[in-house]
């Protein structure tokens, strides 16, 4: 075990406890103070199979507001953990699909509730399949933990529309973690993906194009390394980490990847995720945006 918490601690991350590897999960599997979270872009994954013991997450069903586009209250989090057996000290481990988007963006989630006893599997399903290593269809049930969740910190973790306009024009950190085609007005989405609202292309003026994809190795999904990661942020880019930083994307999955990478890899001082992000941002009155490279 010690050699595998080493194979993290030797990659130069400012917070290597974040961060565990594929092989630390396999180790765990029957460790009941852990417990496993998928959460997918494509909602179905689970039931195909999944890590022994690893309940499921939808990002859209049980994290978002059925009404209002926000997140769920304090009444409906501790209803989810409840329903997975999450007690407040329990750890929780998020992997998933896409590089671990969604991971990190339900990682993120549970911050604004306060439940930081949280890490990411290093490479997701991509790495855990690519290493042979065991799934199942089984869904695993818990006893239900009577969780009591805190009201949820809107500040810490999360930046809103006016807060993102005030910071844009006090020349605050911005990263547009989306592809350089959305970044300068060639597409308003992915390659392959519906156009999720967007009515203009561009970007928040001064927002600096670091495509999230950067920060992995798309061999595995896995993360890189800490020197490789500040080489591109912070050599590259000039971005400070004694700064505060906010990242934006379409609706906040790709940046609170990078939102992960920032606060918990390089260990910057404060990291928001503007949740809004371009679905929000190109579709308000009277926002200013500009285009190009």
């Amino acid at each position: 075990m010690e050699a595998v918490l080493k194979e993290i601690d030797v990659r130069g991350y400012a917070h290597p406890e974040a961060l565990v590897t594929t092989e630390w999960v396999h180790q765990n599997l029957n460790n009941t103070a852990i417990r496993l979270i998928e959460s997918n872009e494509d909602t179905l994954l689970y039931a195909s199979g999944h890590l022994p013991g690893a309940v499921h997450v939808d990002w859209t069903a049980d994290l978002n507001d059925p009404i209002r586009r926000d997140y769920i209250g304090p009444e409906a989090f501790s209803a989810l953990m409840d329903r997975l057996g999450v007690t407040p000290e329990t750890t929780v481990v998020f992997y998933g699909d896409r590089n671990n988007w969604w991971a990190c963006y339900a990682m993120w989630v549970f911050e604004l509730f306060g439940h930081t006893r949280a890490r990411i599997m290093d490479g997701g399903r991509l790495k855990w399949q690519k290493e042979g290593r065991p799934l199942t269809r089984e869904v695993p049930r818990f006893t239900a933990s009577g969780y009591n969740a805190p009201g949820r910190d809107d500040h810490t973790n999360r930046a809103f529309r006016d807060e993102v306009l005030a910071f844009a024009s006090a020349h605050g950190q911005l990263v547009d973690v989306r592809s350089p085609e959305e970044y300068s007005d060639q597409r308003l989405h992915m390659a392959d993906y519906p156009n999720e609202g967007a009515l203009r292309g561009g970007h928040i003026p001064g927002a600096k194009s670091v495509p999230w994809g950067r920060a992995v190795n798309p061999e595995d999904g896995s993360f890189k390394s800490g020197p490789e990661l500040r080489r591109i942020y912070v050599e590259e880019q000039g971005l400070l980490p004694n700064r505060e930083v906010i990242a934006y994307c379409r609706i906040g999955e790709r940046s609170a990847h990078t939102w992960f990478v920032l606060k918990y890899l390089l260990g910057f001082d404060r990291v928001r995720n503007y949740d809004g992000s371009w679905t929000e941002w190109g579709n308000s009155v009277g926002l200013p945006i500009e285009k190009g490279q």
